[in-house]
């Protein structure tokens, strides 16, 4: 996974591919590198590590010109290096490439080149695009791209430049995003639109098999398969570039916390009418669609998927159609059972993930139905699917996801009203408490985050702790597991969560000393059941910070450390509880001096297998 960004106009082109490479750091930070053609000849900078190492490098040989490419890279292909980092050039360095995907073939490819005679300088699968334009190119980089682009298998988007063509950019889309920005004699590419923002605000959203050519007089866009011109339309992007801006925080996850309360109004927006109905204007055209759906999967990946568990317990239990939840990575290989009534949900922050496309894919071609819901309305989930929910958290940069998984969770409550509206299967006085409890949700969570400081001197006391655990039962558990994920994501403290019920069949062999428990009370119905299983564990030397609704007092009694959130029906604690757990993993990784944005190994829109 990788950010990619390119340039062609009549500005200084290096300052604009630093900033849109800062933007895309979130995508990849092992190295980065920029190419820059100056004076007709392709001069390229590149470095190991953060881009902070490439800017350090550049402040003292600077590149000139008003034409190049640049990347931030997460390594798939070989150990991050200042060898393979991008771009990546031809052996005559007459053709540069940035890459963000994966070229399956590429050992086919390069043994073939090889045997011609052309030496590799990197152990990346991106080098040997370089080397076949360079074997294609008979005068056209536009006809050379083509005779490339057929070779290639996998997915791909790809920024190109030769010393042939100095006129010219060439950007290229095949199962991974890219978009084209349009300014006044000036042209942008980047895999993401947080990249261009600052320069432009109109777009276009480039589809699987788009070519496009970018001078500084336009953009011409081009079917690969056909040859004929794409229908691509140029967009108006509405996000501001304070939206991918810090602020005051010291962090993008925890400005991304504190934003959750407008977040969640934002989503809510528009779709609760004056009579208290659960309304989707964007669904308008699917009256009745899903009045004969008699099984729902709901596919996603890592915080995603534990949305997702908390949305099939809901949609479940208020529409009662069998829901479940699966990894995206792995549904399509176990061969579900899809029909024409099978509803398939996929959810994906950015829209591009690259194992919930290919289960959607696969989901459609079984003849299901497919709504998606993401952050990102232009991106390939939205386009592919049926139906769109979007969840309107706008960008979230911060690697570990917070905002856009309690703008899912509420996607999830709002679209399990709406469907049970629709086959009439909630009750009026059920409906009223949740709709109720749905508009209540933004000032609680704001509640919950002026008691910060409550969690805080916690997350500090655990930040040497070798393994921590946390525990809960029902929808407990599934806030449980993202709890867990976000403590592992940026603190790497090793963590584990557990159905409380499961304690006493195994897990209660890792409980000692001293070992630090998070366990989560919010459900009435199960709260006793819960009590007793923190004593399983405080009897056995654990220690025990207990999350809970406001007036539990009693369970003061069996934990060492409470935290208290505001009352609301229990299908909607999940909100509310997993701020504090944010909060703390959080903490901790500050305590730990720890990269918080941008934690080790990981990459925030994985769009590769």
């Amino acid at each position: 996974m990788c950010g990619i960004v390119g340039y062609i106009g009549k500005r200084d082109v290096q300052p604009i591919l630093l900033s849109g490479l800062s933007k895309l750091e979130y995508r990849g930070y092992d190295s980065a590198g920029i190419a820059v053609l100056e004076q007709d000849q392709v001069k390229i900078s590149k470095a190991e590590g953060r881009l902070a190492n490439l800017s350090v490098q550049l402040d003292k040989q600077p590149l000139k010109g008003s034409m190049g490419i640049g990347h931030t890279r997460w390594a798939t292909h070989g150990r991050p290096s200042n060898v393979n980092s991008h771009p990546h050039t031809d052996m005559s360095g007459k053709f540069t490439v940035v890459h963000n995907g994966i070229v399956e073939n590429y050992m086919e490819l390069k043994i073939e080149l090889e045997q011609k005679g052309v030496t590799f300088a990197s152990e990346t699968d991106t080098e040997v695009i370089a080397h076949l334009l360079a074997e294609h190119y008979e005068g056209d980089l536009f006809t050379a791209m083509l005779a490339v682009i057929q070779r290639l298998q996998g997915s791909y988007s790809l920024g190109v430049m030769t010393e042939y063509e100095p006129d010219k950019l060439v950007a290229v889309r095949q199962s991974s995003p890219l978009v084209i920005g349009a300014g006044q004699g000036e042209y942008f590419m980047a895999s993401d639109i947080s990249a261009l923002i600052e320069h432009t605000r109109e777009v276009y959203i480039l589809e699987d098999g788009d070519l496009a050519i970018l001078t500084q007089e336009g953009v011409s866009i081009t079917k690969v398969e056909t040859g004929e011109p794409a229908a691509c339309k140029l967009m108006h992007i509405d996000w501001s570039a304070d939206q991918v801006e810090k602020g005051p925080f010291e962090h993008f996850m925890l400005k991304e916390i504190h934003e959750q309360p407008l977040t969640l109004r934002n989503t809510m927006l528009g779709r609760i009418n004056d009579q208290n109905e659960v309304i989707f204007p964007e669904l308008a055209h699917a009256a009745g669609a899903f009045q004969h759906v008699d099984k729902i999967f709901i596919v996603a990946c890592g915080t995603a998927f534990h949305a997702g568990l908390v949305g099939s317990t809901v949609l479940e239990k208020l529409t009662r159609i069998p829901v479940q939840c699966d990894i995206a990575s792995e549904f399509r290989y176990r061969d579900p059972i899809i029909t024409e009534r099978t509803l398939v949900i996929v959810v994906s922050q950015s829209g591009e993930t690259a194992d919930t496309l290919a289960a959607m894919q696969e989901s459609r071609r079984q003849g299901a139905k497919v709504l998606a819901i993401t952050n990102v309305p232009t991106s390939s989930v939205a386009r592919d699917a049926d139906y769109v929910i979007a969840t309107k958290a706008g960008p979230e940069i911060a690697v570990a996801s917070t905002k856009a998984y309690t703008a899912q969770l509420l996607a999830f409550y709002l679209f399990s009203i709406y469907l049970a509206q629709e086959r009439q299967t909630l009750s009026t006085e059920l409906h009223t408490k949740l709709v109720q409890g749905l508009k209540a949700l933004p000032v609680q969570v704001e509640k919950v985050l002026e008691n910060a400081n409550d969690v805080k001197l916690y997350a500090e006391s655990i930040k040497d702790a070798d393994s921590l655990f946390f525990i809960g039962r029902g929808l407990d558990y599934a806030v449980a597991l993202e709890g867990s994920l976000k403590l592992k994501e940026i603190s790497y403290i090793h963590s584990e969560a557990y159905a409380a019920g499961e304690l006493k069949h195994g897990t209660l062999a890792l409980i000692e000393k001293d070992t630090p428990v998070i366990a989560l009370a919010t459900h009435m119905d199960l709260y006793e059941k819960t009590v007793s299983n923190i004593k399983e564990v405080k009897a056995r030397g654990a220690h025990v910070m207990g999350i809970t609704v406001e007036g539990n007092v009693g369970l003061l009694n069996s934990v060492d450390e409470i935290c208290f959130i505001p009352p609301s029906h229990h299908l909607l604690a999940p909100i509310l509880a997993v701020v504090p757990l944010q909060l703390i993993s959080y903490y901790a990784s500050l305590a730990l001096e720890n990269d918080i944005d941008k934690p080790r190994n990981l990459a925030k829109s994985v769009t590769v297998e």
